[in-house]
This record gives structure tokens, sequence and C-alpha cells, in this order.
């Protein structure tokens, strides 16, 4: 399929998905984020921003280097979506919204097109929803338990992707995503993830084309675990990335950010600044060094 057709694709499905919210949520327009550092961010609702020269330059996304959008959520439950502009960066924001109660959100990519195609949503009560195509579907509850939930994609080569979910003891769970969006039961991965203070991950950061996590432990260490590809060992034994990285609050993966091909890391520090660390595909070195591409981030409780 052309270049222009994906990418063109990809607006288009988070344009409907920013319309069906806005008309199912309550809409607000609050203090605004700056997505470029030479780009002021769009002061509230409105569709999704297009950028043409960015969509026929940029490659297509994949499955292990997929596009996810970044959404930025503020203390009022006020949900913002940055589309990445294909040069390294986000378009301005857009598409405010509300979800009241949400806790934690999961972008995924339900078929494993490379573009992020709806969400899971763990609200305050446990209830956990699959969000796509505008509908809601409940699909769990009882994940009160849980302290970190994340999909870096497939981890067994299955057709749909996994939710991993640690729990109050560090007991770290997958559960494998079904054709209709509900969860098969879990699979118990490992102890001792009560270490980390984040946890993140969406595509593959090592090259091997499997999906990655990065974990940072409460010293400010970065460790990978690469993934194996394997259902019941799915992550090979971590290898450390670098220190220093208790300077930010904030760590996410959505995938792509450059159009490279390569999955990316983006961790915000505590002045609101928005920095990325471009993939290498290298495990030994899975990241360059990082670069600015935004301020004012520090007005969201939560980046996903």
């Amino acid at each position: 399929m052309p270049r222009f057709t994906c990418r063109r694709r990809g607006l288009v499905r988070a344009a409907a998905v920013a319309t069906a919210v806005t008309l199912a949520a309550t809409a607000t327009a609050t203090a605004t984020g700056t997505a470029a550092a030479s780009t002021p961010a769009a002061p509230g609702p409105g569709p999704a921003p297009k950028s043409p020269r960015a969509v026929t330059a940029a490659p297509g996304p994949t499955a292990t280097a997929p596009s996810f959008f970044l959404s930025g959520i503020l203390p009022s439950g006020q949900m913002y979506v940055y589309m990445r502009d294909g040069k390294g960066g986000f378009d301005p924001r857009s598409g405010a919204y509300v979800w009241k109660g949400l806790k934690y959100a999961v972008p995924v990519d339900p078929d494993l097109t490379g573009y992020q195609d709806g969400a899971y949503h763990v609200m305050t009560n446990g209830v956990v929803n699959q969000w796509r195509g505008g509908n809601l579907k409940q699909v769990a509850t009882g994940w009160q338990q849980y302290t970190s939930v994340l999909s870096p994609g497939t981890l067994a080569r299955a057709a749909h992707p996994d939710l991993l979910a640690r729990d109050v003891k560090g007991v770290l769970w997958r559960f494998q995503v079904k054709a209709d969006g509900t969860l098969a039961p879990r699979v118990r991965i490992g102890t001792g993830w009560n270490q980390y203070s984040q946890i993140t991950g969406v595509g593959d950061f090592s090259g091997d084309a499997r999906p990655d996590i990065v974990a940072r432990d409460k010293q400010g260490v970065l460790w990978l675990y690469k993934g194996t590809g394997d259902g019941a060992k799915p992550f090979a034994p971590r290898t450390r990335v670098g220190g220093g990285w208790n300077q930010f609050n904030k760590l996410v993966a959505t995938g792509d950010v450059d159009a490279d091909r390569r999955s990316d890391l983006l961790a915000r520090d505590a002045k609101g600044v928005l920095w990325l660390y471009k993939g290498t595909g290298k495990a030994a070195a899975p990241f360059k060094p990082r670069v600015a591409i935004g301020t004012g981030f520090q007005q969201y409780r939560d980046l996903f």
C-alpha cells in the first residue's frame, strides 16, 4: 500500500477516534502544552492536524515500529492528543475531551497494523474498558490490584497484542488480547518487578523484530528487557542501558516518533520538557542522545 495511503489512514483513524470520544464525553478547554519548541499548541478542541508534506515523506509504520499518538491527561480528566509530525516531533495538540475516573490508559494496535487503533482504560474502580472505534466495552474488573499496565506488542507471535500488568506484590502478568478485544486468562511472567518505578515499551528497541520493554529502577538505572517470542518466558535477562534516569518523572513509549522505522523513547523532566531518545535498533546501545521536542508537559498528570 502506498505510504501516503497508510499515513492518511492513520490520520483518519485518529480523527474518527477523537470525534467519537468528544461526542461521548464532556469537552472543555484549559491550559496548553507545546508539542514542538517552534510551534505553539492549539488552545482547545479541534480536528486532528494534517501535515501533507510529512505525510508524503514519512515511511509507513510496522508492527515492531508502530505509529502511536501521544496523549496527555490533565488532573481534571481532560485529555489531549498529539499526532507525530514525521520529523521527530508532534503536531499541535487536538481532540480535547474528558475521562472521569481514568487511572491508566494503554494504547494498543489490536490487529498489528502499525497504527494505534484503540486503547484499554483502567478505571479507579478496577473496571477495564476496551475503547475502539468510538465504542467502550467492559472486558475485566478487579484491576485495582495492578500498579502498572502497558502493551509492548505481541510477545508470543500471536495475531493480537498482549497487556502486561504488575500487581502490588511485584508480580508481572501477561494477558493475551483476543480478536474481540476481551482478555485471555493471565499468565505469570515473574516476580521482583516492584524494584522498578517506571516500566514502558512499544515495539522493538533492539533490532530483532520482537517487542521489548525498558524499566527504570529506584536508583535511576534504565534496563532493557529484550523480547524472546516465547509466551512462557517473553523476556531475556535484563541488560543495563545507563544511569541518571531519575531526572525524569515520566517515561513513555509511542513507537516510532521520527519515522525511521525504529521505536523510540520519550521522557518528561521535572520542568515539563519532553525529550526524545531516538532508537538505534542496537541492544547494546538502544538510544541516541536525547533531543528536546517540547515544553509545558508538566501540566499533564499522565502521558501515554
